[in-house]
């Protein structure tokens, strides 16, 4: 059984149809250089922990092995006697050449890859439309998302007999976190936040989600992004539950599935424009304005505090993703490319298809109709979403003096500075009309 990202045990068809093929199972994962440097520390240490959980709940017999899976993966299919590597199918543009690449060297040696299930409810490049082609655009993806449904959770596994010590373990060192706070890794940790959220801000998450001062999130992005729970274990939950709330929370899993379906269709949007157009605007190189964006001293409260809880936690509030983007791409004229790569760097949940196309969302580029026009104004953003200010002073100490909204305009308070807040490095209106002139340029 090669693990990638399904770090569980339970709901995991690929498991099961490794422990019906053969008495014994050799657990194998494969730290893949191409992937461990392209993951900022957070992941780094993420997965790390997520792997020592794993191999935990197997009695050590994880073989954890550095290379080239499509080296590595036969040779200790070979080592171990293995005919048969059982996989979760990646649908990702790398993992998919990858696992070509891989399945075709065990082919050459006399053995298989099989491929069952993904990391998803329903597999991407499953959901089409009425002449057989990919949704571009959400609502009527989500539509078609529901009505096609999902299947079950998998049945739990029976006792496996899990085969170990042919193949020693590689544990590369946890990475310097730079002050990084991750919360807990792991298949029981995701499922312990899972059963919280259930039983609290599940409840109220159509108001408490935009609320990035209160924990009205499930926080489940980063095991879902290692597949420590699988979304159809969620889905089974809300599925015996009614009402608004619980709606809403399934149109968040559905946003990941549509951005997984756009990158199944459209690999090379994970780094190129979705809509090619926005490659002609002008835009800055990034200078000193990305680095004070960067270490969350633009002097726009609301933006610094997202970028610090960023490098804080190496996790973001949805709503200060959104806001922290509009910032880099509309106020400051820098392409989305530069912050989508920032934010890979350092958080715990950086998931492709989802990170980037968020970013093309916010760069007007994407799958939306028209969201160029969507410039956020991160004072009344920070305003309406942080009413009290409770957010801000939070994550900018400097502010900590400053009551209530005060905390959102510094420069409208007489001591708004008196503890080295630094002063705003645009006019947001001035920025705003450049913007749209840009795009008006590439629109004529």
């Amino acid at each position: 059984m090669w693990f990638r990202r399904d770090l569980r045990l339970a709901d995991h068809p690929a498991l099961l149809a490794a422990a019906a093929d053969a008495e014994n199972v050799l657990p194998l994962f494969v730290l893949d250089p191409a992937l461990w440097r392209a993951a900022g520390a957070p992941r780094r240490a993420w997965l790390l922990r997520s792997l020592r959980s794993l191999d935990e709940a197997i009695d050590g017999r994880l073989a954890v092995v550095t290379g080239d899976p499509v080296s590595v993966v036969p040779w200790v299919a070979a080592e171990s006697g293995a005919q048969d590597v059982h996989v979760s199918a990646d649908t990702g543009p790398y993992g998919r050449r990858r696992d070509e690449a891989v399945a075709a060297a065990l082919r050459d040696a006399g053995r298989r890859l099989t491929r069952t299930g993904t990391p998803y409810a329903i597999g991407p490049g499953t959901i089409r439309n009425g002449s057989g082609e990919p949704y571009r655009v959400f609502t009527p993806f989500s539509k078609a998302w529901v009505a096609h449904g999902w299947p079950a959770p998998a049945r739990p596994a029976a006792s496996i007999s899990w085969a170990g010590g042919s193949v020693a373990k590689e544990w590369p060192d946890e990475p310097d976190l730079a002050g990084v706070d991750l919360p807990p890794a792991g298949e029981a940790a995701a499922h312990q936040r899972w059963q919280e959220f259930l039983a609290g801000p599940l409840a109220d998450y159509r108001a408490g989600r935009e609320r990035p001062a209160v924990a009205g999130t499930s926080a489940l992005s980063a095991h879902l992004k290692y597949g420590e729970i699988h979304p159809r274990t969620l889905l089974a939950d809300l599925g015996r539950r009614e009402g608004p709330d619980v709606e809403t929370y399934r149109a968040e899993l559905c946003w990941r599935e549509f951005y997984a379906d756009v990158l199944w269709h459209r690999p090379e949007t994970a780094w190129e424009y979705y809509r090619a157009d926005f490659a002609r605007m002008r835009y800055e190189e990034p200078g000193a304005a990305f680095e004070a964006w960067a270490q969350g001293r633009t002097g726009f409260p609301f933006v610094d505090a997202g970028m610090r809880q960023l490098r804080s936690e190496g996790w973001m509030h949805n709503r200060l993703r959104m806001v922290t983007a509009s910032f880099l791409v509309k106020d400051l004229h820098i392409e989305w490319q530069h912050g989508a790569r920032h934010f890979m760097r350092w958080l715990r949940d950086g998931d492709l298809a989802s990170n980037n196309h968020g970013w093309q969302w916010a760069a007007g580029s994407g799958t939306d109709a028209a969201p160029y026009f969507r410039v956020f104004n991160p004072v009344t953003q920070g305003e309406k979403f942080d009413p009290t200010g409770e957010y801000v002073r939070r994550y900018v100490p400097e502010l900590r003096h400053l009551t209530g909204k005060a905390a959102h305009a510094p420069w409208d308070a007489p001591d708004g500075y008196a503890h080295g807040y630094p002063q705003r490095i645009v006019d947001h209106l001035v920025e705003r009309a450049e913007a749209l002139g840009r795009l008006a340029e590439i629109t004529r």
